[in-house]
């Protein structure tokens, strides 16, 4: 079976819990812009404070824009299969193209995952170099943007 492919009717995932694994090192911090209709945008930044063959701790802030904390930091561990799990989605409702797209860390070479939902359309950008979470994300519901999430700093 394709290490790609978590379960029957599912669309393959951008990476392996291997790759992931292998792509993450203690210390590794990933910052995106979190937009929401309706609210105010702030950074999540999450850092990831322990890793080992079986999974990872991940620290996960909240930061206004000016940097000041919002809340107090969330502490989160998951195994690697769970994190590819994260990018698994049913194949009828998932498109998967090629695309570039420039990005605040450099243009990027990606996969884009368009996830259909009834009205709702969740897209997800994996640059195809760094695996783990998607680089860029956007949630659109009846044609309008709800939410959109940037990665805007990412330090291997």
């Amino acid at each position: 079976m394709d290490s790609h492919v978590l379960e029957a009717g599912h669309a393959p995932t951008p990476f392996t819990a291997a790759e992931i694994r292998d792509a993450t090192r203690v210390g590794k911090s990933i910052t995106r812009r979190v937009e929401s209709a309706g609210a105010e945008p702030f950074l999540l930044i999450s850092t990831y404070v322990e890793c080992d063959d079986a999974g990872a701790t991940l620290e996960r802030s909240r930061r206004s824009l000016d940097g000041a904390p919002l809340g107090e930091p969330q502490v989160l561990k998951a195994t690697w299969l769970d994190l590819q799990r994260h990018a698994s989605f049913a194949a009828a409702d998932t498109t998967i193209e090629p695309v570039r797209i420039e990005t605040a860390i450099g243009p990027l070479d990606c996969l884009r995952y368009t996830v259909r939902d009834g009205g709702t359309d969740e897209i997800f950008w994996f640059a195809t170099s760094l695996p783990g979470m998607p680089i860029q994300q956007l949630t659109r519901t009846d044609g309008q943007i709800v939410e959109s999430v940037l990665v805007v700093d990412y330090t291997t």
